[in-house]
């Protein structure tokens, strides 16, 4: 990571509400860069690489539950994404590489090598007429992808901990290492920086609305931005009565209701909403590593993970645990949970420190299936709900694309 990355000089200014949340199409010019990506290279397909000589710190899988496997990346694989519409994967790892590949062949489409510090963050946009990559020195780039992914735009923000673009506009959000939340409308390089306080922003997630965003910070600080008018709309810091002491690391969104959560290193979850903190369940002995409201808002749920690996059904009316899912065969081999995500409304999809994927039911916590091949830390998943099919990065410098069945 570069320690003095400059930031990009910007502009704050006003978005439209109305850009915001509608998902207008963006004619696109020529700004003017020359620069193209690897315009002549030939496909590269996984038949024509070696396999590569077994590592001493990888487990042998059981079995290998997967449909395809992508392993060109020469390092551990930090991100993921789903193109909406085609069947087209995103990935970005410590090789400073973020390759666009087939899900049906795994074949290359496309390869960013513009990047010289490892990416941790790949997304396409809500109409997948755009691909956002970025680093961890803060370096983001834009590809359109109807246009052979030429590079459209690019910004350098300081050192980056997480990149998303907006659900139904062509705006890009990311939080830095500084505190600062940046939000750029593309393509008209238009820039608005919601100020942090010089803690960094671990977690961000936008509102159902597309006009909030709900984010935690270093020092254990929760806040509500109003987008539009860049202001807090509330703000919960450390040492309050129901607050977070540690950094917070994981935040959700209620699809439905106003309701946020979050969770700490100080094994805090807090529920909130637009008026403020209004609840807490504390673990002290554990750290949260995830937390997920259920999109099923009758069944008023959310799943919280630790470190240690605990997965835990929330009763939200009721501040309280409901259940516990149990995914640990052996007391032997317990297995931390590193990334978690709802699915098929009530069904809940964690990633594992030793390389699983498990799908619990998330009204009881019963265990449905137990994925498995790969052979490490799983860092990402994604989900294609039309397609089911799980995508899932790893440790081992895999990718994996799984094909669910009812």
């Amino acid at each position: 990571m570069r320690d003095n990355t400059p930031p990009h000089p910007s502009t704050n200014i006003d978005l439209d509400e109305e850009e915001l949340i509608e998902a207008d199409v963006i004619e696109i010019n020529d700004p003017g860069n020359e620069e193209f990506s690897d315009e002549d290279e030939e496909p590269i397909l996984l038949e024509e690489i070696d396999e590569e000589e077994e590592r001493p710190d990888l487990r042998v899988p059981k079995r290998d539950d997967s449909d395809h496997t992508f392993i060109l990346h020469t390092s551990p694989v930090f991100c993921c994404a789903i193109h909406p519409t085609e069947d087209i994967a995103a990935t970005g790892g410590e090789d400073d590489i973020a390759y666009v590949w087939s899900m049906q062949t795994t074949e290359v489409i496309h390869k960013v090598e513009n990047h010289k510090d490892t990416v941790i963050a790949v997304d396409f946009s809500h109409d997948g007429k755009y691909l956002a990559t970025g680093d961890i020195s803060g370096e983001v780039f834009v590809f359109a992808v109807n246009q052979d992914y030429r590079k459209i735009w690019e910004y350098s923000m300081g050192d980056m901990c997480w990149m998303k673009w907006h659900s139904g506009s062509h705006v890009l959000i990311a939080g830095s290492e500084a505190g600062e939340i940046y939000v750029w409308r593309i393509i008209s390089n238009d820039c608005k920086i919601l100020p942090g306080a010089g803690q960094k922003c671990e977690a961000g997630e936008l509102t159902k609305d597309g006009k909030h965003i709900f984010a935690g910070y270093g020092d254990g600080t929760i806040r509500l931005w109003d987008i539009k008018n860049s202001i807090t709309v509330f703000k919960c810091e450390p040492n309050n009565p129901i607050s977070h002491s540690a950094t917070v690391t994981t935040v959700s969104c209620d699809t439905e209701k106003s309701l946020f959560l979050s969770g700490s290193e100080d094994g805090a979850i807090v529920i909130s909403t637009h008026s403020g903190a209004i609840g807490i369940i504390n673990f002290p002995d554990d750290a949260i590593e995830r937390v997920a409201i259920c999109p099923e808002s009758e069944l008023n749920i959310a799943a919280a993970a630790t470190i240690s690996g605990k997965i835990l059904i929330l009763d939200l009316s009721k501040h309280s645990v409901r259940t516990t899912c149990n995914h640990i065969e052996d007391e032997e081999e317990k297995d931390g949970i590193t990334s978690m995500r709802w699915i098929q409304k009530e069904v809940l999809l964690c990633g594992t420190m030793r390389g699983h994927l498990l799908l619990f039911n998330g009204r009881n916590g019963e265990r449905i299936r137990d994925l498995d091949g790969h052979a490490a830390h799983i860092y990402d998943i994604a989900y294609d709900k039309n397609k089911n099919i799980i995508l899932s990065t790893s440790e081992d410098e895999t990718a994996k694309v799984f094909k669910l069945t009812e």
